[in-house]
């Protein structure tokens, strides 16, 4: 069987370890198979501006996918390629049954520009949480490629069943972390965004290996011909994956690559 012509890959909890960290050994993997022109796509919730320090991984063909899936950026071009945005008046909508719902959750959204959020909201990461709004309304002023609901002092079984509900049909709620619920645009996934890509590099989704550990990666696993949940993936996302790969601290996606592109053993030096 011949080798995968793409690698998608998420990044915390399945290509970076506990601490956030991208490995040696993984960034030789890496590098590996970007000298042998295969591109290696990340495929992330993370918003653009949590990607700087990682997109010299991203290789000769600069493609990532970020904020699950509202937008596919240019590494090299510093642009975005394509953007799956809310339409503002269901934004709006959203927001007010989520606020119904959940009285005491903070909002921001994630634009291309960066964060707007309200003075509920807590950023969670080291960048500034950007422009802070007094008014729901100005969530919307530009279009916002990602929703954030956070509310920690919530049980996290019952934020998510709360903001699920209130969401409806009108958008994609996931989660990746406690008490922070992320909303996309109906229809915007990793999948399809990965699906989009692909078809752009005129690769099938058979020739695909993509590689996740949360529920919010169920539809790029499904969507690639070959499907990996690393081993400490969600239990729901172990059952659904074509195949289990080691752990993210063991470096398990580098190693799964290893094995699927025959790259010498070397490369994965002293891990």
């Amino acid at each position: 069987m011949p080798p995968p012509r793409l690698v998608a890959t998420d990044l915390d909890g399945t290509l970076l370890r506990a601490d956030g960290t991208l490995s040696a050994a993984s960034r030789r993997v890496l590098a590996a198979l970007d000298e042998r022109g295969v591109p290696v796509v990340l495929v992330t919730a993370r918003p653009r501006r949590w990607m700087l320090d990682l997109w010299p991984v991203v290789g000769a063909h600069g493609l990532a996918v970020v904020s699950n899936g509202a937008l596919t950026w240019d590494v090299a071009g510093d642009r975005p390629v394509e953007t799956r945005p809310f339409d503002p008046a269901v934004g709006r909508a959203v927001v007010a049954r989520v606020a119904a719902a959940v009285p005491g959750a903070g909002f921001g959204v994630e634009r291309v520009s960066g964060l707007v959020c309200d003075a509920a909201y807590t950023e969670i990461e080291d960048p500034p949480a950007g422009l802070v709004v007094d008014d729901p309304e100005r969530l919307w002023d530009e279009p916002g490629l990602k929703l954030l609901v956070q509310d920690e002092s919530a049980h996290p079984d019952a934020l998510r069943e709360a903001v699920t509900a209130a969401v409806g049909d009108d958008a994609e709620a996931t989660w990746t972390l406690p008490g922070l619920v992320e909303v996309s645009a109906r229809g915007v996934t990793k999948g399809v965004a990965l699906a989009h890509l692909a078809a752009g590099l005129g690769i099938d989704a058979v020739d695909v290996v993509a590689f996740g550990d949360m529920p919010n990666d169920l539809p790029m696993l499904t969507w690639a011909g070959r499907g990996c949940a690393v081993a400490n993936a969600h239990p729901d996302v172990r059952a659904t994956a074509d195949e289990v790969v080691g752990d993210h601290d063991d470096d398990g996606v580098a190693r799964a690559l290893v094995g699927l592109f025959d790259l010498p053993s070397a490369v994965m030096g002293a891990c």
